[in-house]
């Protein structure tokens, strides 16, 4: 049987083109358009799902949520033997953690996007796009999760990042580097990140919100989410994961009405420990946050909306995930 691909259109800068009138870049390729631009007749069976036409920056919750269960439903398919999801880069590094928390089958899915707008004479989409379905219907990428495919590179859901604003290698994976990459026709893979029991399918996702912290951080921030309604908090500290006496003061007040606290770095690369006084790591601890080791911000956030809308215990999850 022919290997087939489904690719799961969303929108994002590969599918935009300048708004007549404006000049403005929004969605307009539809996705028969986009399978149309690969340029590949050796492609193998494509199957289109014109699932959404959206920026990346717009994509809220439900929509996400939305976008996992169908991506899982194709996944799940017998005739399948991947998935590709041409989408925005903004907040790809989100989109494929939460579909890889939930992706209880080998079926391997590939996020791929695009730099440029499709109108560009040197447009990157259809070359990523080339290299998502290659790395979708490859054997070697069973059971490796979900995948970020750009620039020739394969990165895990749990390490993308992406990296660079408007370049064409946009992602990376601080600190840890690609698991493979795309050589021609050949999928390389050079290590298989561990990956973690698969999470059960959300109700909905948790109201958490992420701040950063900075020289002079207080804890308004905190108590803001707190009086707001916020059923966790996720902080990036400084370095090793460090605040200072007025956020621990917030903290111990969110820990002690059952709010969870997960602590990340701002830094690219590196885990969090409790270790420093003062403010520090040891003393955030004391009041009860966690701490998420490499596990960068914003996916800790989308961890701790899933764990905490499907019911689990965020500690639970957290000590799991956080290695």
């Amino acid at each position: 049987m022919t290997a087939l691909a489904v690719v799961v259109s969303t929108g994002g800068t590969i599918a935009m083109r300048p708004e007549p009138g404006t000049g403005k870049l929004i969605p307009l390729v539809s996705g028969d358009e986009l399978v149309d631009t690969i340029g590949w007749p050796q492609a193998p069976p494509l199957e289109l799902d014109d699932f959404v036409r959206v920026p990346s920056f717009d994509m809220h919750g439900e929509l996400v949520l939305s976008l996992s269960r169908r991506v899982l439903e194709h996944a799940h398919r017998p005739d399948v033997a991947g998935v590709v999801v041409p989408h925005g880069t903004d907040t790809m590094e989100e989109s494929v953690y939460l579909i890889d928390m939930l992706l209880d089958t080998d079926t391997p899915v590939v996020l791929t996007g695009a730099q440029r707008g499709a109108d560009q004479a040197d447009a990157d989409g259809p070359r990523n796009m080339r290299d998502a379905i290659r790395v979708a219907v490859a054997r070697e990428a069973r059971g490796v999760g979900a995948l970020v495919v750009f620039a020739g590179e394969i990165h895990s859901a749990r390490e993308a990042r992406k990296v660079h604003t408007s370049a064409v290698r946009a992602f990376g994976s601080p600190g840890f580097g690609p698991i493979g990459h795309v050589d021609g026709d050949a999928v390389v893979l050079r290590r298989k990140p561990a990956r973690p029991t698969p999470l059960p399918f959300p109700a909905r996702l948790a109201a958490v919100d992420l701040h950063r912290l900075y020289a002079g951080s207080d804890g308004r921030f905190i108590r803001h989410s707190l009086d707001t309604g916020a059923e966790a908090i996720v902080i990036e500290g400084t370095g090793r994961g460090n605040a200072n006496d007025q956020v621990v003061d917030a903290v111990r007040d969110a820990v002690a009405r059952g709010v969870p606290v997960v602590v990340c770095s701002r830094c690219l690369a590196g885990r969090v420990e409790p270790v420093y006084g003062r403010g520090g790591g040891r003393d955030l601890a004391e009041a009860g946050a966690l701490f998420a080791g490499d596990l960068a911000g914003p996916k800790a956030r989308v961890l701790l909306q899933v764990a905490i809308g499907s019911g689990l215990d965020a500690a639970t999850v957290v000590s799991t995930e956080s290695g």
